[in-house]
């Protein structure tokens, strides 16, 4: 999926691909103002927040460097027959971020369809999941104090300013389930400066940093923060530790008073790395992702004009002569060869609007395209969704 984001931040970082993250911190700025307004705005992330029945730590607020109580900017809204919703008071919520504070969505991209497309393309772009959280601070807020992700980050600044500051790490590549806390931070700064509109930075898991409008005086700043976690050497082994129950001597209990076939179960642990790799380990990771959430395709309600793949990594597609497979979250399709041109199409990850595919593909794409979304890798093009690709990704037909 071609994403205009995507390219634009591997123009920003001076990046020609996924192989450089996590490996360094980099900073850049974008030259496209109107790209980003378009992926988020502070008033929608609001308008977002205002329909929405969510819930702490979906949505938080924060002012003096302190969490705000929940109590404080939600409110119940009783319905006429007396069923209670939670809902964010948004003239309490006002009052908060007139005064100064940071209100942070956790998981933005299950909110919003704009969010969701990006997330998307960047875990078809890097082959891991990702997941997009918001921030908005105004007026002279601080923010988190010095911290440091168990995960690599992208951070686009999409409105007002914001100053940062990134050390580099006080251990290699910590991990969120670790041998050591890592509590100290490291005193390198790395970077210090101004987040301005448009600008991206990519922090790679370990590095300590914080940001904060201390001092800056009337303004606002939001950005977005793409969390990136990549599979490690420890994540193998614990795939490996599932897989090795299918052995019967991994079955049995250790001898702790003989220690009698520990000879044995060494060759078979070693037997087990060999034969399962960490690539291995790569694609099964990304078969074994449940199905996104999508809106149902239901006849009654219409007829399918247009589709558009959300599977969260890219299918493959395997050609056997006469057949061909398709292979996306555990599942395996066969289908005619003929058929070949129109998965291209359906399953590039772009929008298809059905009508204008058959020119390009054949009278088979509507066929193909009820196949995929039966079973659920291709998703109805709702107005809504289709709202997420407009002006960021082409449709596939066009």
């Amino acid at each position: 999926m071609e994403h205009q984001l995507i390219s634009a931040i591997e123009t920003a970082l001076g990046w020609s691909g996924p192989e450089e993250l996590g490996k360094d911190f980099v900073h850049g700025s974008m030259d496209d103002p109107a790209l980003v307004s378009r992926i988020m705005t502070p008033n929608r992330l609001l308008d977002v927040a205002m329909r929405r029945s969510l819930n702490r730590p979906q949505f938080r607020c924060f002012q003096k460097g302190e969490e705000v109580h929940p109590a404080i900017y939600y409110t119940d809204s009783v319905s006429p027959r007396g069923q209670s919703i939670s809902m964010v008071n948004m003239r309490s919520l006002g009052r908060l971020l007139g005064e100064g504070a940071t209100v942070i969505m956790d998981q933005a991209n299950v909110f919003d369809p704009t969010m969701e497309v990006a997330c998307r393309a960047l875990q078809w772009w890097s082959r891991e999941r990702v997941q997009v959280n918001a921030y908005l601070t105004t007026n002279d807020a601080s923010g988190f104090p010095l911290h440091w992700d168990d995960h690599d980050v992208v951070i686009v600044q999409l409105a007002g300013e914001k100053e940062w500051e990134v050390r580099a790490t006080s251990r290699n590549v910590p991990m969120y389930r670790d041998a050591d806390p890592n509590t100290t931070p490291s005193d390198e700064i790395i970077w210090s400066g101004l987040m301005r509109t448009g600008d991206v930075m990519h922090i790679p898991r370990g590095h300590w940093h914080q940001a904060t409008r201390t001092g800056s005086g009337s303004g606002k700043s939001l950005h977005v923060t793409f969390g990136i976690t990549k599979r490690t050497g420890a994540s193998w082994l614990a795939w490996l530790a599932d897989w090795c129950r299918e052995h019967e001597i991994f079955r049995h209990d250790l001898d702790r008073w003989h220690g009698t076939g520990t000879g044995a179960l060494t060759e078979a642990a070693a037997q087990l790395v060999r034969e399962r790799t960490p690539a291995d380990f790569l694609d099964a990771y990304e078969q074994a992702t449940a199905l996104p959430r999508h809106v149902p395709f239901l006849d009654i309600l219409g007829s399918l004009d247009a589709v558009v793949c959300t599977t969260h990594f890219p299918p493959q597609i395997h050609e056997h002569g006469e057949t061909v497979d398709v292979v996306a979250s555990g599942k395996k399709l066969t289908l005619a060869a003929k058929a070949l041109p129109a998965l291209g199409l359906l399953l590039s990850g772009r929008p298809v609007a059905l009508e204008k595919a058959t020119a390009v593909a054949g009278a088979e794409v509507t066929e193909v395209a009820e196949i995929l979304v039966k079973e659920e890798l291709c998703a109805v093009l709702t107005p809504e969704l289709f709202s997420g690709y407009t002006g960021l990704v082409t449709n596939a037909d066009s």
